[in-house]
């Protein structure tokens, strides 16, 4: 039996507010994954939308932006992509639900005519974003068990073992991420916009900018134990390029079962990685061994609070703790 799956990962620069724009770079990206038979493709956060910008919008604005799931012209899109090329395709962007209320998912079209979304669980870039409260966790047309974590949502790893007890084998992470101004200087920090600026005249510079602790550095401090603590392959798609007023790293990857890179690009530039999973080293890996071991009966005190709970928003705009719900 064939158990491997091919898959792509894309990085590529989202314009803000321009849909038609990224959707249609969105077609070129698996028109060319088609080409090399690829099987299921993710594309980054908001990319649909664009990211960063979001966070100056009001709740008119936003909502202007947003489109009901499924039956909203981007997911439609989407859906025609998946179909036509037999792609399961995940992206994200900004919807509305009955209510008016607002998320921030990633659909995902699969060819068989279902779709399956996931909402962050930890979305902070405008403040009118409601929180997910579900494990997204599916199966695809392709024979594997896939799940999603957008972004932040990765960051905690209570999240992704419950992503994985849940049976995936594959896990989609999109992000907008590297290049982050944040309120610890350890962490990250803003790329160089000259060098961005520079990119094709002096490429070993930003090769250091999106290489190094503001963005792949950073990353691999943490990205590969999520696959590896958990026994599943990890496809990182990430933005790249001018996000505002930041520069996002890219660094798009896909991560086996024990933490090993397969495919990488480090491209200062819109590009797509792609790799074959090979599902049978998904049971046979030590993540999967050590989590056959769990003592379940131990593990109570990780659902109660400690009382120094907060915001994702807070935390990571560094304004003092609300009484909005935790990860909102």
């Amino acid at each position: 039996m064939n158990t491997a799956i091919k898959v792509a990962s894309v990085q590529f620069e989202s314009q803000p507010g321009d849909k038609e724009r990224n959707l249609s770079r969105i077609r070129e990206f698996v028109e060319a994954a088609a080409r090399q038979h690829v099987q299921i493709i993710a594309f980054p956060e908001c990319c649909v939308t664009g990211y960063r910008f979001l966070r100056n919008l009001s709740h008119d604005r936003m909502l202007a932006l947003a489109e009901p799931l499924y039956d909203g012209p981007s997911c439609r899109f989407l859906m025609e992509l998946s179909k036509k090329h037999g792609i399961t395709i995940g992206a994200g962007m900004i919807e509305s639900d009955r209510d008016g209320k607002l998320y921030k998912p990633y659909v995902v079209a699969m060819p068989d005519g279902t779709f399956r979304r996931h909402r962050k669980l930890h979305p902070f870039i405008n403040e009118h974003l409601q929180c997910g409260s579900e494990y997204t966790v599916f199966d695809t047309p392709h024979g594997c068990r896939v799940g999603v974590l957008i972004c932040y949502d990765n960051n905690l790893v209570e999240n992704a073992r419950m992503t994985a007890l849940k049976g995936a084998q594959v896990l989609l992470a999109p992000h907008q991420t590297g290049g982050c101004g944040t309120i610890d200087p350890n962490i990250m920090g803003l790329v160089d916009r000259e060098a961005w600026r520079d990119r094709v005249t002096n490429p070993a510079r930003i090769e250091r900018e999106l290489r190094g602790p503001k963005g792949r550095e950073w990353l691999l401090r943490w990205l590969p134990s999520r696959a590896h603590d958990n026994g599943l392959y990890l496809i990182f798609s990430n933005g790249v390029g001018v996000d505002d007023d930041e520069i996002r790293t890219g660094n798009s990857m896909i991560i086996d079962p024990y933490g090993r890179i397969v495919a990488e690009t480090w491209k200062a530039g819109d590009d797509m990685v792609v790799a074959d999973v090979e599902l049978s080293l998904v049971e046979q890996s030590t993540g999967r061994q050590w989590m056959s071991t769990r003592r379940p009966e131990l593990y109570g005190g990780l659902t109660e609070r400690t009382g120094l709970e907060q915001s994702t928003r807070d935390l990571i705009f560094g304004t003092r703790p609300t009484k909005r719900e935790v990860g909102s």
